[in-house]
């Protein structure tokens, strides 16, 4: 049996982190230090674009970035531990897929 005490995180939130931001589109990617979760918003409807050095015609989605978290490598197991078991909750609790 160890001496050491039990560790708890105690977290807290400033109100203005609170509220959350919405987004509708996620991006992830990493350097060699660590991953990158970029999470955005489309910020206006798509819509038809042409690229100036080719001339192809493409569907431009404009959207803006409200967040960016950055965590180490090995964070990256716990999340997805965490994001399968709170899906799991979520579709036993609606009897839904996302």
């Amino acid at each position: 049996m160890s001496d050491e005490p039990e560790s708890r995180l105690e977290v807290s939130i400033s109100p203005e982190v609170e509220a959350g931001q919405y987004a509708n589109f996620a991006s992830v990617w990493h350097t060699p230090d660590g991953f990158v979760l970029d999470f955005a918003v489309l910020t206006r409807p798509p819509g038809l674009a042409v690229d100036p050095t080719s001339g192809q015609r493409y569907m431009s989605h404009p959207t803006r970035i409200v967040s960016r978290v950055r965590i180490p490598p090995a964070q990256v197991f716990e999340l997805m531990k965490a994001l399968e078991q709170q899906l799991t909750q979520f579709e036993n609790e609606t009897g839904r897929q996302p």
